[in-house]
């Protein structure tokens, strides 16, 4: 398999559009019709849009896109232009008058990085979806992670610049699962072996493995409430995504045990400062699945997808990116 990122699903178009003056974006997930989307949010402070309808007991079960923005919950303004560019394809819920798109959406919080006046809009929104295509997705500071960071928990100056990632495996019998992640940690991200990756750079007076202070080292000085709490605004938000057919209740399943992954990879996860959220979407143009097979590999490329967005990440708005830190 050539393609290891999210559009490795046939049928599933992948489009970016930024603004690197802000920096910050957004990034469009076109889904085939009859796709099946699921939800599990699990972080303090979401900024999310449509994800109550992803859930069990609820009408609507397929998606027409998803979407992962910057700009806080000013970039959920970006969904405005995604559904206008649906509807004009006629792509939607249909209702007496016409289609209604279903576009699930999830931002990160960039406004203190760069210009916070610059944000993601309904016209940055159509203009990733005119962008989408299946070819392999561009990772990086593209998109939705233009303005991520990681890092931030000692405060921003010490922080690396993040990005956006992607990550596929094969299955065998054309049945893959990939995933799609922005990774705005508050923490640090975690290699294979729970090694820090990419976190806080050491401060003067600090120590800690990698070059790194550590998040938990700087938890301690806060699990009593005798230092201030951090203000810090962050999120992990993405998408994972398998041909196989499944249900909506088992895409909520997978959506929630795609977390398994983003809580190996980041330390620490879900915390009442991030928005941690996880969309699954399941196109059917493949076999009926075992659930927890599809849901146990969605975590693997959850992991690999968040690593490799700070290993792809470049530098921007002042802070340096462990692709040259480590040269």
């Amino acid at each position: 398999m050539t393609n290891q990122t999210l559009t490795a699903v046939a049928g599933i178009a992948v489009g970016h559009a930024h603004k690197l003056e802000g920096p910050t974006g957004c990034t469009v997930v076109l889904c085939p019709e009859g796709t099946i989307g699921g939800v599990d949010q699990r972080g303090g402070a979401p900024g999310t849009r449509e994800t109550d309808l992803l859930r069990p007991m609820h009408m609507v079960e397929h998606v027409n896109a998803v979407l992962l923005t910057g700009g806080s919950a000013f970039g959920l303004d970006a969904a405005a232009g995604v559904m206008r560019f649906l509807e004009a394809k006629g792509q939607g819920f249909p209702v007496g008058t016409g289609v209604v798109p279903i576009v699930p959406a999830a931002v990160i919080f960039d406004l203190d990085l760069g210009n916070p006046e610059i944000r993601p809009d309904a016209d940055l929104g159509y203009s990733a979806c005119e962008n989408a295509s299946g070819a392999p997705v561009a990772e990086g500071c593209v998109g939705a992670g233009a303005g991520a960071r990681v890092g931030t928990l000692a405060g921003l100056p010490t922080a690396l610049k993040s990005g956006i990632g992607s990550a596929a495996v094969d299955l065998g019998d054309g049945l893959v699962v990939a995933a799609l992640f922005v990774v705005n940690a508050i923490g640090d991200v975690l290699d294979e072996d729970g090694r820090i990756l990419a976190g806080a750079r050491l401060a003067p007076d600090a120590s800690g493995p990698e070059g790194f202070i550590g998040s938990m080292n700087i938890m301690r000085n806060v699990v009593t409430l005798t230092q201030p709490p951090t203000t810090a605004a962050n999120t992990v938000i993405g998408v994972v995504t398998t041909n196989g057919q499944l249900t909506k209740d088992e895409a909520n399943k997978v959506a929630q045990m795609a977390h398994d992954g983003l809580a190996r990879a980041i330390q620490p996860a879900h915390t009442m400062f991030d928005g941690d959220t996880v969309f699954a979407l399941a196109t059917g143009s493949g076999p009926r699945v075992n659930v927890s097979a599809i849901g146990a590999f969605a975590a693997e490329v959850t992991a690999t997808a968040i690593r490799r967005a700070v290993q792809q990440a470049t530098p921007l708005a002042g802070l340096p990116a462990i692709s040259t830190e480590r040269r």
